[in-house]
């Protein structure tokens, strides 16, 4: 899949895709496997129609289902994948998830069942999987749900913003910058494209790692497989016009910073950093001020957050809610499924509306 004919095929099977997902594009997927995938565990199962690709999803065959040693196939999902949802070509959704299922059956091996995670629960992707499930009268469960902030509305950038904080908060956030651009000159930058690419991602990575992230250890730059990841993902979003960077910069110096990846009709919001000596005038809430403009986007209709739900900034400006979840299939034979029925209960035993 790492060749220039799949690439292209894989780029045009996004272009069509009937959700989009840049996790799972080749420019973002590919980079990931490269970073932590180095033993070649994952599988990426391709799905033709008419000799063309048509769906394609990351899978791979874990032993343990977060604690337990239970083994099942499950989607291949990372730390730095927010969406498990696989590309499908408009209008074949019906038909890939026959055939995954249909495949999952015959390629159990050891596996109890099929684990999905990081997925929409609303949208044509999520209900052609549920309208086979229905067909096959197969027994699945969403064990797990979040809702977590969506921008999607109709009102103008100011409008919105008008809506989604009080007026004394909006009031203290205009002191906050008057305060801020008295310590300089204050600027908010927009860029597309990879001019100057480079230098940004060394400034984001510096200015993520400067805070709590680094202190713990998450930040991107703190491991040289995420570090790379990101470099490689940024530049191959950009070469595709899928990026879009804001910058607050205070006398030149970036206090805040914010990637996008646009993939119409959305766009991802993908990462964020601000300087935590500036905390005091809300930089991070002043670049999502200025990242409202994607509601004035051409043919943008909707942002995911990508943010864990009850995110303490963004759920506040943000007021729409995406719900994702994971999701267990049964597959395979009526022993294994009869096995799977029993893990399913035992797990949902205390939260019938999933864990």
């Amino acid at each position: 899949m790492d060749s220039p004919a799949a690439r292209l095929a894989w780029d045009a099977l996004a272009a069509c895709a009937s959700e989009p997902n840049p996790f799972h594009e080749s420019w973002y997927l590919l980079a990931a496997l490269r970073a932590f995938d180095p033993g070649g565990a994952v599988q990426l199962l391709r799905f033709e129609a008419d000799g063309e690709l048509a769906g394609l999803l990351p899978l791979h065959a874990p032993n343990k289902y977060y604690r337990w040693p239970v083994p099942h196939l499950a989607g291949w999902v990372h730390a730095n994948c927010f969406l498990g949802a696989p590309l499908v070509a408009r209008g074949l959704e019906r038909e890939f998830w026959r055939a995954l299922l249909d495949w999952a059956d015959a390629n159990t091996a050891r596996g109890l069942f099929l684990h999905l995670a990081q997925m929409p629960l609303t949208g044509p992707i999520y209900d052609a999987l549920q309208t086979v499930l229905h067909e096959h009268g197969r027994l699945a469960a969403t064990v797990h749900r979040e809702d977590r902030a969506m921008l999607a509305s109709n009102l103008s950038p100011d409008s919105y913003f008008e809506a989604s904080l009080s007026a004394k908060k909006r009031k203290e956030l205009r002191r906050q910058y008057n305060r801020l651009a008295e310590l300089g000159d204050v600027t908010m930058a927009r860029t597309s494209g990879d001019e100057g690419l480079a230098r940004w991602i060394e400034d984001f990575l510096a200015l993520e790692h400067s805070g709590w992230k680094g202190t713990n250890g998450s930040a991107i730059a703190s491991h040289q497989t995420t570090t790379r990841m990101f470099k490689e993902a940024l530049f191959g979003a950009a070469t595709r016009a899928r990026l879009e960077r804001l910058t607050l910069t205070l006398d030149d110096e970036p206090i805040a910073m914010l990637a996008n990846f646009i993939t119409a009709p959305g766009a991802f919001s993908y990462k964020t950093a601000f300087d935590e000596r500036y905390a005091r005038y809300s930089p991070g809430v002043l670049v999502q001020r200025e990242n409202l403009a994607l509601l004035a986007a051409e043919g943008i209709d909707w942002c995911d957050s990508c943010a864990a739900a009850d995110h303490p900034m963004i759920d506040h400006i943000w007021r729409e809610r995406r719900p994702v979840g994971r999701l267990s299939i049964a597959i395979g034979g009526k022993l294994r499924r009869a096995l799977f029925a029993r893990l399913v209960k035992a797990e949902l035993g205390r939260n019938p509306a999933g864990i």
